[in-house]
């Protein structure tokens, strides 16, 4: 299994990586936060649940089939009562599966190229509007050993229109003990190991999700999530190749809005909107707060 793994990896974007996380679960609780409108007494308070699976498929040296398969669950619970067509509270599902070709094209260079369906929903009699389509394509370029970066475009088709989001990976031993590593704009680690155990630093996770709601009550309706979490983060391998990961920090312009199928925005470029002709959302939002995450991950070495 390391061999494979170290096959895997020499063709992908971790030239500079000596492990990669195979499997994590993790628990995202974020502190109650009052409603954006004055008016509204009481607070909602999010949850979340994420699960990770990595499979790659190596064909040999050069060429590997890659597999990633994400699972998230969100909640927000209030002690209010909502009309009938407001989502209260909510419980959103969502399932992402990242599937296609990595293709090495010399000893410093390869390409990406995935295809990525979403299953994204309420969980209640979800029907084919909760399958979203799109894809990945990334060219790779190693340009030292401790440098490797990936450049390519992501590709979504949102509840609420065409989603394009400009992915820039970089894999960086910048000094002694420090690395970066990441696909920004989605998530990034500027990372610290302290000890051969013990990692610490910061954390930046971004993502627009959105989801099909399928009860009767509200049905052509879609939920969007957007959430930029900005975190520090310390990590202890515990026990062989388990480690766990705390991670205290603060969720910017965090929201949960509910839309009519009808409402749609041109296209967006990243959290840039492009033709946003959308109403206000049917649902009250809230104010962003701190948010605490504790994951448990399963970490293989590839020396």
């Amino acid at each position: 299994m390391p061999i494979l793994f170290s096959i895997f990896f020499a063709g992908t974007s971790a030239f500079a990586q000596n492990s990669i996380d195979i499997f994590s679960f993790g628990a995202r609780y974020g502190a109650p936060a009052e409603y954006k409108d004055p008016l509204i007494g009481g607070k909602a308070t999010e949850s979340a649940v994420l699960a990770n699976l990595k499979l790659p498929v190596v064909f040999n040296k050069r060429t590997i089939w890659f597999n990633n398969l994400t699972y998230t669950y969100s909640q927000v619970e209030s002690p209010l009562d909502f009309d009938a067509n407001v989502m209260a509270p909510v419980e959103l599902h969502g399932l992402i599966f990242q599937t296609g070709l990595v293709q090495k094209l010399g000893e410093r260079s390869a390409i990406q190229i995935l295809f990525v369906p979403r299953y994204m929903t309420d969980g209640i009699n979800p029907g084919p509007g909760a399958w979203q389509f799109g894809g990945i394509a990334m060219y790779e370029r190693k340009y030292s050993e401790t440098l490797t970066m990936r450049y390519g475009l992501m590709y979504n088709r949102e509840k609420s229109g065409d989603l394009f989001v400009p992915l820039i990976d970089v894999n960086w031993q910048f000094a002694h003990n420090w690395s970066m590593e990441g696909l920004f704009p989605i998530y990034l680690k500027v990372k610290y190991r302290a000890s051969e155990r013990i990692s610490v630093g910061l954390s930046h996770f971004g993502l627009i999700t959105s989801y099909e709601l399928s009860r009767p009550e509200y049905r052509g309706d879609y939920m969007e999530r957007t959430s930029i979490d900005l975190s520090l983060f310390a990590r202890w391998k515990a026990l062989g190749n388990l480690h766990i990961e705390g991670r205290l920090g603060y969720a910017l312009d965090r929201n949960y809005e509910q839309y009519s199928d009808t409402d749609k925005i041109d296209a967006r470029i990243s959290i840039f909107r492009i033709g946003d002709n959308r109403n206000q959302p049917v649902n009250p939002t809230f104010k962003d707060g701190p948010i605490v995450d504790l994951r448990l991950v399963y970490n293989l070495p590839i020396d």
